[in-house]
């Protein structure tokens, strides 16, 4: 007998966790495209204070360039848009763990990225960029020896300062609010991310200066899906390449880039239409 019960203790074990093991799986499930249809409602990962590119504004409304994309996808779909907001090293995240059907958050394509997710066709093109205060304008990366630089968890500056440039000092923040905010009160001599945001950023903060406005390769922009989610990466496929024979991409950015770069920046040397650089 003390045989047999161990054998049932066993098979119960053994049964509990298989249970679990499928319970864990079934809740990375992601939504297929006619799942998505179905329930009526897409979920969006976007920034919520990165502006020009995805924010909340005064009315409590989402608001931006990777937003304004979003829009269109749902109406698209046929269906309304739940946007749930993200910091940067949480893009991944979001989609591994099945909290969002896409994310759109300036999200650069990398190999390591690529390996977790499924990007689709990029809509953007973009290098790095620094700012720093107008008194101590950093215009080469050899400045940067010896002293702090701000950046944000979880992108591709952390990761380029890292492999490349392990002299300088990096002092972290999880959001990109509170890195700008630590360059503002003087906690670091300069912050490097995206140079079309660091270009936007400096535009309406006096004081400031983009002295680095190319570093590092020329990466795309895409949106992103849960790996192996085929349905949808296709539909996003095929609709970033609907979308450039409209010329989309350049409407996007009149109506929401333009108004903050003015004649700074020009749209051709930023914006990807129907997937193609």
């Amino acid at each position: 007998m003390p045989a047999i019960k161990n054998i049932a203790f066993r098979l119960t074990a053994v049964a509990a966790l298989a249970g679990a093991v499928l319970t864990v799986s079934t809740a990375a499930d992601a939504r297929p495209l006619d799942e998505i249809r179905a329930s009526g409602e897409v979920i969006i990962g976007v920034f919520s204070d990165k502006a020009p590119f995805g924010y909340v504004d005064s009315n409590g409304h989402y608001q931006g360039y990777d937003v304004y994309y979003g829009n269109r996808i749902a109406k698209d779909l046929g269906v309304k848009v739940k946007y749930v907001p993200l910091d940067p090293a949480s893009r991944v995240e979001v989609l591994v763990t099945d909290k969002v059907d896409i994310t759109l958050a300036n999200f650069t394509v990398t190999p390591e990225r690529a390996e977790k997710v499924d990007f689709a066709l990029p809509y953007m093109k973009v290098a790095l960029g620094v700012v720093s205060p107008d008194g101590a304008v950093i215009t080469d990366v050899k400045q940067l020896a010896g002293k702090t630089l701000i950046i944000a968890k979880g992108t591709t500056a952390e990761a380029y300062f890292e492999k490349h440039h392990p002299e300088v000092k990096l002092k972290k923040y999880d959001q990109y609010a509170d890195a700008y905010n630590a360059l503002l009160d003087g906690r670091g001599d300069a912050f490097s991310t995206d140079n079309t945001e660091v270009l936007a950023w400096a535009l309406s903060n006096k004081g400031f200066t983009v002295g680095i406005t190319s570093l590092g390769d020329l990466d795309t922009i895409a949106g992103a899906v849960q790996k192996g989610n085929s349905s949808l990466l296709k539909w996003l496929n095929d609709h970033i390449v609907e979308l450039g024979r409209e010329q989309f991409f350049h409407k996007d950015y009149k109506e929401t880039l333009l108004p903050v770069y003015g004649n700074s920046a020009n749209p051709d040397d930023l914006v990807v239409e129907g997937g193609k650089l």
